[in-house]
């Protein structure tokens, strides 16, 4: 399963690299750009990839490396996070190909594997914090993914014309709305971990930007929903810390 694991982190940069090169279709911006959305991010944002993938790496390697279990369900943390991994590849190549409904199955998926293996590691007792250092790699993944499953999502809605493309607000209010009840529910889970919060602000920030400039309908709403949710998303991740701060403290206190 170690190796299993090293092999789809290692799909991932590999399938990334072919799909610039154009092997498989044209590259994920220019089939983005043939469906603008009011979900959709400015394209610096998709940089955080080469961070997602460097880390996963190292999230790979660290679990080959280990020789006892840090959990009770670390066989299936290295399952559900090597499907994930492979999935995230596999979008790649279905997006670049424009099998919309495809991709749009492999990202939702990719994105419960990797939110599931981020679960077990938030839940786990760790007093030496090996698994909160684990999730810098799939709180990214996770995080970004939170964002981009709803992207994707509202592309396929335009491509195949399901719904309205002259007059997208009311339908991406209501993605907006999902998005929202995602992410701050899986935050809470994670217990306001950096790694997942700074993944979802990142994309927030790049929704804004993107969504500040464009000259679709209802996209400076679309702009002012991102920028809320970033400003939100902020205070419930201080909360949260603050909150296990505290609890940590009255833990060591004499009883």
């Amino acid at each position: 399963m170690k190796i299993l694991l090293l092999l789809a982190t290692l799909a991932m940069p590999m399938v990334a690299f072919f799909t610039q090169m154009g092997w498989f279709g044209p590259d994920s911006a220019t089939v983005s750009n043939q469906y603008p959305t009011l979900l959709v991010a400015a394209g610096y944002a998709f940089a955080i990839w080469s961070v997602i993938f460097t880390l996963d790496l190292g999230f790979a390697i660290w679990q080959a490396m280990r020789r006892h279990r840090a959990l009770p369900e670390q066989r299936e943390l290295r399952i559900v996070t090597s499907v994930g991994f492979a999935l995230t590849a596999s979008w790649m190549i279905a997006f670049s190909a424009q099998m919309f409904w495809l991709a749009l199955i492999i990202i939702w998926t990719a994105l419960a594997c990797i939110l599931y293996g981020c679960l077990l590691m938030a839940r786990a007792a760790d007093p030496r914090g090996h698994m909160w250092l684990g999730l810098l790699s799939l709180g990214l993944h996770a995080g970004w993914l939170s964002l981009a499953a709803f992207l994707n999502t509202a592309q396929v809605a335009v491509a195949y014309q399901l719904l309205p493309a002259g007059d997208m607000l009311s339908w991406s209010l209501a993605l907006w709305a999902a998005a929202a009840l995602l992410v701050f529910w899986a935050n809470a889970q994670l217990h306001g971990h950096p790694a997942y919060t700074l993944a979802v602000l990142w994309g927030l920030v790049g929704v804004y930007v993107e969504q500040s400039h464009s000259r679709l309908r209802g996209a400076e709403v679309s702009a002012s929903v991102a920028l809320s949710l970033a400003l939100l998303l902020l205070a419930q991740t201080g909360w949260l810390l603050w909150r296990a701060h505290r609890a940590g403290e009255r833990s060591l206190l004499p009883v």
